[in-house]
C-alpha cells in the first residue's frame, strides 16, 4: 500500500499534519522528495548535535563552484519525516533526481514554472495565495487534508499540457522551490533562479519582481507540466517501484503537492519512465550536511527557499500552547531590548486585537498578518521603523544550525572545525564584535586563523574599528558573522591544501608568481602573509618582491609598496616574527625611491601632483614610524632636494617644506622665506594657491599659532585682483574646507584679534628706559620677597 502526502515545503502546519498522518499510517518505508544520492546522509539526522536549520550540500569535486543546497528547518515536513523514520527505525530514502544529474544539467533546460497555488486561491476568492494556504491548511492542521490537496492538484493538472509549447515562455518566474537545489554559483542578487524548474508547488509565499500588487505572479497564467517536472516524477516512480520490489508493504511518499497526483494510484509500466530518463547528463557529485540559517530560508536573501517568515513558522511549530500570546510576549521583549516602552497591557491589548481581526476575517486563529497588524497598531503606534525591528529579529530571525563533527567533509573543512574548537570560537549567524589582544597567545592564533580565512576568500571575520581606543599594533578588532555559503568556499579552497596554513601559503605564492603582479601587490601580500603567520611563504614572497622592485622603474609603484613594508616591520615586533630579510628589502626600496623621486616630481599636472603628494605623505608617515635614523636621514635629504627645486608643482613643493619644518630640518625663518618666494609676483595665483595647499595640507592650527604665517597669507589674499581671486577661490576653499570647524573659528578669531596686517610704528616698538626701570625694580622686589 502506498500513501502520498502532498506537502508544502517549510510549512509548520504541513509538518504537524504529516507527523500525525505518519503515526496513523505506520509506514515500513518512507520516500522523501530530495536528491536520491543523499541516502547515506539520513543517519546523521538522529545525532544529538544535528540541529536545524541545516542543508544538504552537493558539489562537483573538480569544480566546487558548481554546487547546490537543499535546505531544511525543524518545521519542514521532510525533516519531520526523516525524524519519524530514525525514531521509529523506518527506512528513509530520497526519491528525486540525484544531485549528480542536477549539477550536470544545463540551467536553461531545467524547465518553466507556474503557480497552481495562485489558481486555487483565486478559485476560493482570495487575491493572496499565501493567505489562502495559511487559512485552509497551516492554521488547522489535519492529516485528512492531504487527500483533498492531492485531489485539487489532480484537477488542475487535468487541463495542463504535458510540457511547455516550443518557444513558449512562462508568464512569471516564482522563487526557488524549497526542496530543490539552491545553486551556490548564482548571483546573490538573483533571488529567482535557478531552483525547482517545476511548478511552484504550494510552497511559495510572496515573491518580489512580479507585476501584481500583492507580489504574487499572475494567478491566471497557464499551468504547464514541463519536461523537467516529468523527468523528476518519472524518477520518483522508479524509486517507488524499487522500494516496493524490495519488500516494502506500506510506503509513505512525502513530496511537493504539485507532484502528488503523478505518484498516486497505479504506477503503470516502467518502460515509459525509463525512456524519459535515458540520456540524462551526469557528473561526479559529493554530498554532505552543512549548517543553514533562518535568514537564508527567506526569499529575499538570494539563497531563498520560499519562506518569508521562518522565525514565525519556527514559533508556530515549537509553541503549541497559546502561540499568539507567547509570540507577542517575544515581540515585547525585542522592543524592550531596544529601550522602547512596552508594558504587559500592550501585550494583552495586542492579543485581543489579533483575535478580533481573525474573527472578522473568518479565520480560526490569528495568522502572521493579524499579529503584525496588532503589533503595528498597539506596540509600535504605527511606527514602521519599530515594526522593522520585529520583522528582522523575530519574523525572519537569525538562527544558525549545526551538524555533527563526523559529517563527511573535505580535509580543509575538518581542519577549520578543529581550529575553531581549539580556539573556542563560535560560528554565529548574528554579527559579533571580537577584540583580540595580540600580546596573548590564543588571541594571536585567532588572528592568524581569521587572516588565513580571508586570504582563502572566506570572510568570516571583517577587520573593523573597536570601541577600545589604542594607538599601538597589539590590538585587532573583528566583526564575525558566519554565512552558510562559506561551506562552498571551503570546498573551493580545498584545492590549495588540506590545512588552512598550507592552503593559504599555496594560494598566496601562486598569486605572487603571476607575471602581472605589481610591487605594491607583492608588498600587500607579504604583509598579509605575516598577519596570517605563513612562514612557509614569507621567503618566497621576499625573493619575488626583491626581483620585482629591481625591475620596476616607476617611483610611484615603489612609494606605494613602502608603507606596507613598514607596517610589516612593525607587526614583526609585536608578533615575534623575524623580519631581518624584510628590513633589507625595505632599505633597498628606500634607496631607489630617494634616487628617483627628485626626477619624478617635475612636469606634473595638478591631478598627478596631488596623487604623488598623497604617496609622499604615506611614505613619510611610514618612515617616521619605523624610527630608523639612517632611513629618516636619507628620506629628509631627498625632501630637501625637492624643496630646493624651482620646477616642482606647488602642491609637492609646499608639502616638502612643511614636512621639513615638522622634522626641524629648516627653521621658521627659512620657511617664511620660502613662503614669501612662493607668493611673489613671479608666480600665478593658481601656483601660489597650490603651494599654500601643499604647505598647510589640513593643518589649520598652524595658522592659529603662527601669526606671521597668517599675516603673510592674509596680505596675499587682500592684494589679489578680482579675476585672480575668482580663479584661486576653488583651491582655497578646498584647502580651508579641510580644516576642522573649530580650527576655522580660531583662525577667524585670530584675524579679529590681530587685525588684517601687522602695521606698527616706530613709537609702538621703541623702548622707554624709565618704564623699564620701574618694571625691573618691581620684579626685584617680588623675587626678594619670595626668596
Amino acid at each position: 500500500m502506498t500513501k502520498v502526502f502532498g506537502i508544502r515545503h517549510h510549512g509548520p502546519g504541513s509538518a504537524r499534519s504529516l507527523r500525525q498522518a505518519l503515526a496513523e499510517f505506520a509506514p515500513d518505508a518512507i520516500l522523501i522528495e530530495g536528491p536520491a544520492d543523499a541516502d547515506p546522509l539520513v543517519g546523521y539526522v538522529a545525532a544529538d548535535s544535528m540541529h536545524p536549520p541545516v542543508a544538504l550540500l552537493a558539489y562537483v569535486p573538480d569544480s566546487p563552484a558548481r554546487a547546490a543546497f537543499w535546505p531544511f528547518a525543524v518545521f519542514s515536513p521532510e525533516w519531520q519525516a526523516m525524524r519519524y523514520g530514525v525514531e521509529h527505525a523506518v527506512p528513509v530514502r530520497f526519491c528525486d533526481l540525484p544531485a549528480a544529474h542536477v549539477l550536470a544539467a544545463d540551467e536553461d533546460t531545467r524547465g518553466d514554472r507556474t503557480d497552481p497555488l495562485g489558481t486555487l486561491a483565486a478559485a476560493a476568492g482570495y487575491d493572496d495565495a499565501e493567505r489562502w494556504w495559511d487559512s485552509v491548511v497551516e492554521s488547522v492542521p489535519d492529516s485528512a487534508a492531504f487527500d483533498a490537496i492531492t485531489e485539487a492538484m489532480a484537477a488542475l493538472r487535468e487541463d495542463a499540457p504535458d510540457h511547455a509549447p516550443p518557444g513558449a515562455t512562462p508568464a512569471v518566474t516564482p522563487p526557488i522551490d524549497a526542496t530543490s537545489p539552491v545553486t551556490a554559483d548564482q548571483d546573490a542578487a538573483d533571488a529567482l533562479g535557478p531552483g525547482d524548474p517545476s511548478t511552484g508547488d504550494p510552497t511559495e509565499p510572496a515573491w518580489p519582481g512580479s507585476d501584481s500588487p500583492s507580489g504574487q505572479p499572475d494567478r491566471w497564467a497557464p499551468l504547464v507540466v514541463d519536461e523537467h517536472t516529468l523527468r523528476r516524477e518519472a524518477y520518483m516512480r522508479q524509486v517507488l517501484r524499487q522500494t516496493l520490489k524490495d519488500g516494502a508493504r506500506r510506503v509513505a511518499v512525502v513530496c511537493g503537492a504539485w507532484h502528488a497526483p503523478a505518484l498516486t494510484g497505479p504506477l503503470g509500466p516502467a518502460a515509459p519512465d525509463a525512456r524519459l530518463l535515458k540520456g540524462l547528463p551526469k557528473t561526479k557529485a559529493a554530498l554532505t550536511w552543512v549548517p543553514w540559517t533562518h535568514s537564508r530560508l527567506a526569499t529575499s536573501s538570494g539563497y531563498g527557499a520560499g519562506v518569508t517568515s521562518p522565525g514565525w513558522y519556527h514559533h508556530l511549530f515549537t509553541e503549541t500552547e497559546r502561540p499568539v500570546a507567547r509570540w507577542l510576549t517575544k515581540v515585547a521583549g525585542v522592543l524592550r531590548a531596544h529601550d522602547l516602552p512596552v508594558s504587559s497591557a500592550h501585550i494583552i491589548e495586542s492579543v485581543r486585537l489579533a483575535d478580533t481581526l481573525a474573527a472578522l476575517r473568518d479565520r480560526p486563529l490569528p495568522g502572521l498578518s493579524e499579529v503584525t497588524e496588532a503589533v503595528r497598531s498597539v506596540m509600535c503606534a504605527g511606527d514602521e521603523t519599530m515594526l522593522r525591528l520585529v520583522i528582522d529579529e523575530l519574523v525572519v530571525g537569525e538562527t544558525l544550525g549545526s551538524v555533527p563533527e563526523d559529517t563527511p567533509t573535505v580535509p580543509l573543512a575538518a581542519d577549520l572545525r578543529a581550529r575553531i574548537k581549539t580556539l573556542r570560537l563560535k560560528q554565529e549567524a548574528l554579527t559579533r564584535t571580537v577584540d583580540l589582544d595580540l600580546r596573548k597567545d590564543r588571541d594571536v592564533e585567532r588572528s592568524h586563523l581569521l587572516h588565513r580565512l580571508r586570504l582563502l576568500g572566506i570572510d568570516w571575520g571583517t577587520p573593523t574599528v573597536g570601541e577600545v581606543r589604542n594607538t599601538g599594533t597589539f590590538r585587532e578588532t573583528w566583526a564575525l558573522r558566519w554565512e552558510p555559503e562559506f561551506a562552498v568556499r571551503i570546498v573551493e579552497a580545498a584545492v590549495w591544501g588540506t590545512t588552512l596554513r598550507t592552503a593559504a601559503e599555496a594560494k598566496i605564492l601562486d598569486t605572487a608568481s603571476r607575471d602581472a603582479v605589481s610591487v605594491t601587490e607583492l608588498a600587500d601580500a607579504l604583509e598579509t602573509a605575516l598577519l596570517a603567520d605563513l612562514g612557509g611563504a614569507t621567503e618566497g614572497l621576499i625573493t619575488r618582491l626583491e626581483a620585482a622592485a629591481a625591475l620596476d622603474h616607476d617611483v610611484t609603484h615603489l612609494l606605494g609598496a613602502l608603507p606596507g613594508l613598514t607596517r610589516t616591520l612593525r607587526y614583526g615586533d609585536v608578533r615575534g616574527t623575524d623580519t631581518k630579510a624584510l628590513a633589507h628589502v625595505a632599505d633597498g626600496l628606500l634607496v631607489r625611491i630617494c634616487a628617483g623621486l627628485p626626477g619624478a616630481v617635475t612636469g606634473l599636472d595638478t591631478d598627478a601632483a596631488e596623487a604623488l603628494r598623497a604617496q609622499i605623505d604615506a611614505a613619510h608617515t611610514a618612515i617616521s614610524t619605523r624610527d630608523d635614523e639612517h632611513a629618516s636621514t636619507e628620506w629628509l635629504s631627498t625632501l630637501q632636494r625637492i624643496a630646493d627645486r624651482d620646477d616642482v608643482h606647488g602642491a609637492i613643493a609646499g608639502r616638502a617644506v612643511r614636512l621639513l619644518c615638522d622634522a626641524e630640518r629648516i627653521d621658521d625663518a627659512d620657511s617664511a622665506r620660502r613662503l614669501a618666494a612662493a607668493l611673489s609676483v613671479g608666480n600665478t595665483p593658481a601656483a601660489k594657491a597650490a603651494w599654500i595647499d601643499g604647505f598647510l595640507g589640513g593643518r589649520g592650527l598652524l595658522l592659529v599659532h603662527d601669526r606671521e604665517l597668517l599675516r603673510r597669507i592674509d596680505e596675499w589674499l587682500r592684494e589679489l585682483g578680482e579675476d585672480q581671486f575668482v580663479a584661486t577661490l576653488p583651491l582655497l576653499r578646498r584647502t580651508f574646507g579641510s580644516f576642522e570647524s573649530g580650527e576655522r573659528r580660531a583662525i577667524g578669531q585670530a584675524l579679529r584679534d590681530t587685525g588684517p596686517t601687522r602695521s606698527t610704528t616706530a613709537a609702538a616698538v621703541a623702548v622707554d628706559p624709565a618704564r623699564g626701570q620701574v618694571a625691573l625694580r618691581a620684579a626685584a622686589t617680588i623675587l626678594g620677597a619670595t626668596g
